[in-house]
């Protein structure tokens, strides 16, 4: 193993759940404002999860006051504390795009598996 793999073996969180494009997460990260450091919660939609190893990211997006915001956080990145899985989604693609379209309740992935 050479430098490079040492050095990104070492950053790699180990706390990391295991989540899917679909779950509902929350994202605890770090804010700089101003002088303060605080912690802010961000809960959304994973629409999509692409990289690996330490280079890994997600997109979340979620609806605030009827507006849609995705933000994109590095899974392995100092400034995120933890994330947490508040709900799983039941879906058949990787990278949700379709979401940004929909608005209210079209905009959820659907939970369960509807049998035939």
């Amino acid at each position: 193993m050479n430098v490079i793999d040492a050095l990104n073996q070492e950053q790699i969180k180990d706390t990391v759940p295991e989540f899917r494009s679909g779950d509902t997460i929350k994202v605890y990260s770090k804010v700089v404002e101003g002088g303060k450091e605080r912690t802010q919660m961000f809960e959304g939609i994973v629409t999509v999860r692409t990289g690996g190893g330490n280079s890994e990211s997600i997109t979340v997006r979620r609806v605030a006051h009827g507006v849609g915001v995705e933000k994109t956080f590095l899974v392995h990145s100092p400034r995120v504390e933890k994330i947490e899985v508040s709900k799983r989604g039941h879906v058949r693609r990787s990278r949700l795009y379709y979401l940004s379209e929909k608005i209210g309740k079209a905009a959820r992935p659907s939970a369960t598996v509807s049998a035939l």
